[in-house]
């Protein structure tokens, strides 16, 4: 699962640091059998647009794309509990889930965060990364076709961890007239609460396997 950490990296905000660890970063990804090879192009091209564009406009672009709207937002709980109270207490459980793992967030970032879990994830056992990719595959789906269809690079990062899981490849961008205001995506999902830990099988989770986070999707 090494290369969770090298996504996880890839979807970071942009730093001198990450410009220099971009050639040893597309060599690790290049060798990785599981990513189909679409999606080792679109990687190809996120990697070169990452070391040819100037830095300040790379971070602008990130927090345009990431920080702008929640529909694209890089925080998982945001396409779950939004604003309400129920987030704070899914940041303290999954923070405990962090620490029984002797798993260490860095200053001021948030346990949602999505470069976070996968870097969280690069240290787990397959079976526990696979649990978790499977609970929350349709956000991280609607998060990278928005991107694709935005024309957003880093859609390839999204498609590489469905790859990873063994899913289905991102759809196609649609083709339309003319651009439509972007939903968000709670308009899109209509979620129920998260649920990890102990508190997953007071609600009727499975208890057969250890719960993270659980994303439930609409019914058709």
């Amino acid at each position: 699962m090494k290369t969770l950490k090298l996504l996880a990296v890839l979807l970071s905000y942009p730093s001198e640091e990450l410009v220099a660890a971009l050639p040893e970063i597309a060599q690790r990804l290049t060798a990785e059998s599981a990513l189909r090879g679409p999606t080792q192009d679109a990687l190809a091209g996120l990697l070169a647009e990452l070391k040819r564009e100037d830095l300040l406009d790379l971070q602008e672009r990130y927090v345009a794309q990431f920080d702008a709207g929640r529909s694209t937002s890089l925080h998982l709980f945001e396409h779950v509990h939004g604003d309400s109270r129920d987030r704070g207490q899914a940041m303290v459980d999954l923070n405990a889930m962090y620490a029984r793992s002797g798993y260490v967030l860095t200053v001021n970032e948030l346990p949602d965060y999505l470069p976070a879990v996968l870097e969280y994830l690069a240290s787990r056992p397959v079976e526990e990364v696979h649990e978790l990719i499977e609970d929350c595959a349709h956000i991280l789906r609607a998060i990278g076709e928005r991107l694709s269809g935005g024309g957003s690079p880093y859609a390839a990062i999204f498609a590489a961890l469905l790859d990873l899981h063994g899913a289905a490849p991102l759809a196609a961008p649609k083709k339309t007239a003319k651009p439509q205001a972007a939903q968000s995506l709670d308009d899109e999902w209509d979620e129920t609460p998260v649920e990890f830990g102990p508190n997953a099988a007071a609600h009727g989770a499975q208890q057969s396997r250890p719960q993270f986070i659980r994303f439930v999707p609409k019914n058709p």
